[in-house]
């Protein structure tokens, strides 16, 4: 965060400058090595909105300029040098500074990283501690660059599939609320005058509209805080992994979500394993990536493992593969390529989920724009069957 710092300078001038520090001791350190003796240090004002404008360090874009900074001939001092001096945006500044503070007083680069969890996840920081055994954190980075790369690409197909129906619903309700709330309650005031009985789907629709019309401010309030009321349950239902079961437990879909989460689970693994990192080691940095659910059944194939239990077999045990993946990792048990096994596992259900999702909304979108086109015409046909019946005793 950011701290504001009076400072006093050698020549007794005293002025005020803004430091990006994780707490008042490093913000103090950081001042007082510029030669200025600190008076006072404190939050600095609107630091979290600044912060929040700001935004955080983009992991894949700083992963891609280090990388491409290091496969120059850089060291990884002059790269992390490099970047500080064209960075503008203070805090991604910070956490630089921070970065080269560490390795300038001896550190590895890994326990840097490690020193700014909220950053650097443990993912980033497993990859670039098993690069350095090895010296070829070039590879790591790109192995690592890749893999988000996979990971963003199979999210964004996901969101962009989920963009129209959300579209098309936002329409639909608010053609549909205009109807009832404007329209049905001006066809009332017409209807009350002409003395005739109404079919009772259309007495229904115009009395709810008529108390729609006269009652519009608390229906409105009582409509927002529901709304509210839903967004904090499903925020706090997501959070306890309750969405992700819901999902499984859907027909057709909760397939899907079990073969996306293995997925991600066999594109990590394989990543980390490609890397030099032990199987235990991987699935012990994959736990807190996973949901509740798999991740006791990877806990269960972890213990199976270390008592001695083939990966295929301890997996199969606890439901984490399928039969093609389970074929895929006995191949890589017999050829001892388990990392690259697992990468192109990951890859076979990629391509699966795309051709479903393409699938899906092909089959949906024509459905829901269906379904909306009966709700707003059954309004207009119940709005005017009056009419309709007027006409008929006319002629």
């Amino acid at each position: 965060m950011q701290f504001a710092v009076r400072t006093l300078a050698p020549d007794m001038s005293i002025a005020s400058v803004v430091v990006d520090a994780p707490d008042e001791a490093d913000a103090r350190r950081q001042v007082e090595a510029r030669g200025l003796f600190v008076s006072a240090v404190e939050p600095a004002a609107g630091a979290a909105l600044g912060r929040q404008r700001a935004g955080k360090l983009s992991l894949v874009l700083f992963s891609q300029e280090l990388l491409a900074l290091l496969a120059a001939g850089l060291g990884i001092v002059e790269g992390l040098e490099a970047l500080l001096e064209k960075e503008h945006n203070p805090a991604a500044r910070g956490v630089l500074e921070r970065l080269l503070a560490s390795l300038r007083e001896g550190k590895r680069f890994s326990t840097a990283l490690a020193a700014q969890p909220a950053l650097f996840p443990p993912l980033y920081v497993g990859i670039v501690r098993a690069a350095e055994g090895t010296s070829d954190l070039p590879r790591a980075l790109a192995r690592y660059i890749e893999y988000q790369q996979r990971i963003d690409a199979v999210r964004s197909k996901i969101v962009s599939a989920s963009i129209y129906p959300v579209i098309l619903l936002s329409v639909g309700g608010a053609v549909s609320v205009f109807l009832i709330s404007y329209v049905v309650p001006r066809f009332a005031e017409v209807y009350q005058g002409a003395g005739r009985n109404l079919p009772w789907m259309s007495q229904l629709m115009l009395n709810w509209g008529q108390f729609a019309a006269s009652h519009g401010g608390p229906l409105a309030i009582g409509a927002l805080a529901a709304v509210v009321a839903a967004a904090l349950g499903v925020r706090r239902v997501h959070r306890r992994g309750g969405i992700g079961r819901l999902f499984a437990r859907l027909p057709g879909i909760g397939e899907r979500v079990h073969i996306f989460e293995l997925s991600r689970l066999y594109l990590t693994l394989g990543m980390l394993a490609e890397g030099g990192i032990t199987i235990l080691n991987a699935i012990d940095t994959v736990q807190s990536m996973v949901s509740p659910g798999l991740r006791a059944a990877l806990a269960n194939a972890r213990a199976a493992i270390e008592s001695g239990q083939p990966l295929s077999n301890a997996f199969e045990a606890n439901g984490l593969t399928t039969p093609i993946s389970l074929r895929m990792l006995r191949v890589g048990e017999r050829t001892g390529e388990m990392g690259p096994m697992l990468t192109q596992s990951a890859s076979f259900y990629d391509g699966e989920i795309s051709r479903w999702i393409d699938r899906f909304t092909r089959t949906f979108e024509p459905l829901l724009m269906a379904a909306i086109g009966l709700v707003v015409g059954a309004i207009v046909v119940l709005l005017y069957m009056p009419i309709f019946d007027l006409a008929g005793d006319m002629s």
